[in-house]
């Protein structure tokens, strides 16, 4: 682990990018998820003084919660826009110039949001979570392809991962800033929903000093002498020639490839477990259960003698449980590998599930059952954070070669975005009609997606795209494909492109 760590200090400009292309990336996603519990009650009042003054009309409870739901589950629609943009968009422009793009819309959102209340206007703070979703969509794609490329192949995982580690720092800050001793006030909650604007103005303000990543630079626009250049500004001034030689390979095996569109992947029958690996792998990202045991995680608390004013502090020590975790998982991914992360987690996250139902159905009947399901919380956010929140997101940035990177990252964010959208419409009927059982649906999926990852995904570290293809197809070849070397595979699966 020192040596990855030393290898990344060596590399200054490579931690700026990860700062830079964070605070304005999925930090915001991150963010946007957690930032709408702690100011619930007053946006609610918004509606209904908006209602009462435009057009005097009293909201009845369901009207109010209709409204509610409608106005977070906006932000998911926006996402699967977003989702659906990004790939076209990172190709077209480049990711750097998408990030940057990308935070007009939400300084505008942001906007909306801080003069919501003045305005007195709930319709401003739809439009936010609208354009708040659509960019965050984007970023989701735009933020771990930039990051995977620009880093050198030694530290892609661990460069990677800090894609997960920006998010649970956007689901910290969001139950930071809400408490009632920071912006969740009644006087300041509009500017707690506006904060992603300032978060955007800090990237505008330093990733324009970064490079482009070098490999958009060489494969997509053809610019070798500025792919070298930029190269040399991340990695600093070492000798290049071996990674430049091995996008040269992947350019001479694209010659005259373009950029495929989602269709065209799903067509592609030589991609077709990296397609499947993506499927079940960013399907699994949201319907694994981590929202649920959030959300059980305020009756566990209360149940163990919490009181209700003093809610909001605990469920920050599961945030902070969340983001450290993922801290820990930076430092030892290049180690221990993104696979074994990744099916060790969600194995984890089964077992987890299992005892915590158990010890839910008992809590009411043994007096000290309340604490086990406590740390069994814990536990269950512990394997989360630690493997399939960070190792999930830049995945189709590596295993897909640079033609079929956005339709991969297209596919795999519409999914995120989608199930995301799904579990928040059917999540309260399932707890209503299920109670804490609920947990054995997303027992299903967890326990489905580490014995897929287990048997089905090769180890990705250290690997070019070109080499994780070969070893898909080794994997899973009908006749003798475990006997062919490495190299014979690579130059089938380059001839076939």
């Amino acid at each position: 682990m020192p040596q990855f760590l030393s290898l990344l200090l060596d590399c200054p400009v490579i931690i700026a990018a990860i700062f830079a292309a964070g605070i304005g990336g999925t930090f915001q996603y991150g963010f946007s998820i957690s930032v709408m519990t702690s100011p619930s009650a007053f946006i609610k009042d918004l509606v209904n003084i908006t209602c009462l003054q435009r057009y005097d009309v009293s909201l009845e409870q369901w009207q109010l919660s209709l409204i509610w739901s409608f106005m977070v589950s906006i932000y998911c629609i926006g996402g699967v826009i977003g989702g659906v943009m990004a790939g076209p968009l990172v190709s077209r422009f480049g990711r750097k110039k998408c990030l940057l793009f990308n935070n007009f819309g939400t300084i505008l959102g942001a906007v909306l949001m801080i003069f919501s209340q003045a305005a007195v206007s709930f319709e401003m703070i739809m439009v936010g979570r609208l354009l708040y979703g659509i960019t965050s969509g984007v970023s989701l794609s735009a933020h771990p392809l930039y990051l995977v490329e620009c880093a050198p192949k030694r530290l892609r995982g661990m460069v990677g991962v800090t894609v997960g580690t920006f998010i649970s720092l956007g689901k910290f800050g969001g139950q930071l800033l809400g408490i009632s001793e920071l912006l969740g006030t009644p006087e300041r909650w509009p500017w707690l929903l506006g904060f992603n604007g300032f978060a955007a103005l800090l990237q505008l303000s330093s990733l324009p000093f970064l490079p482009e990543s070098p490999s958009f630079l060489l494969l997509d626009k053809g610019d070798h002498q500025a792919c070298e250049k930029a190269l040399r500004r991340l990695w600093g001034n070492k000798d290049h020639s071996k990674r430049v030689e091995e996008l040269l390979q992947e350019k001479a095996a694209l010659q005259s490839v373009r950029n495929h569109s989602v269709l065209e992947l799903i067509q592609e029958k030589t991609l077709r477990w990296q397609l499947i690996t993506i499927f079940v792998t960013f399907t699994t990202l949201q319907l694994c259960g981590i929202n649920a045991v959030y959300f059980y995680s305020f009756d566990v608390f209360a149940t163990a003698g919490i009181q209700p004013s003093q809610l909001r502090y605990a469920a920050l020590g599961t945030g902070l449980c969340e983001l450290c975790t993922s801290v820990a998982c930076f430092m030892i991914i290049e180690k221990t590998g993104k696979k074994v992360l990744m099916s060790r987690g969600y194995i984890g996250m089964a077992v987890t599930l299992i005892l915590l139902t158990i010890t839910l159905y008992l809590q009411t009947h043994v007096s000290w059952m309340p604490y086990c399901s406590m740390v069994l919380i814990f536990t269950f956010i512990f394997f989360f954070s630690s493997g399939p929140a960070g190792v999930s997101a830049p995945l189709p940035g590596e295993i897909l070669t640079q033609s079929y990177k956005s339709a991969g990252y297209t596919i795999g964010c519409s999914l995120n975005w989608s199930g995301m959208f799904i579990l928040g419409m059917l999540f309260p009927i399932l707890v209503e009609k299920l109670d804490y059982f609920c947990f054995l649906i997303f027992l299903f999926f967890c326990t489905v997606c580490g014995l897929f990852v287990w048997f089905n995904v090769p180890e990705t570290k250290n690997l070019t795209a070109l080499e994780i293809a070969a070893e898909f197809k080794r994997m899973h070849s009908k006749s003798g494909g475990s006997q062919m070397n490495k190299s014979t595979d690579e130059n089938l699966y380059d001839t076939k492109l």
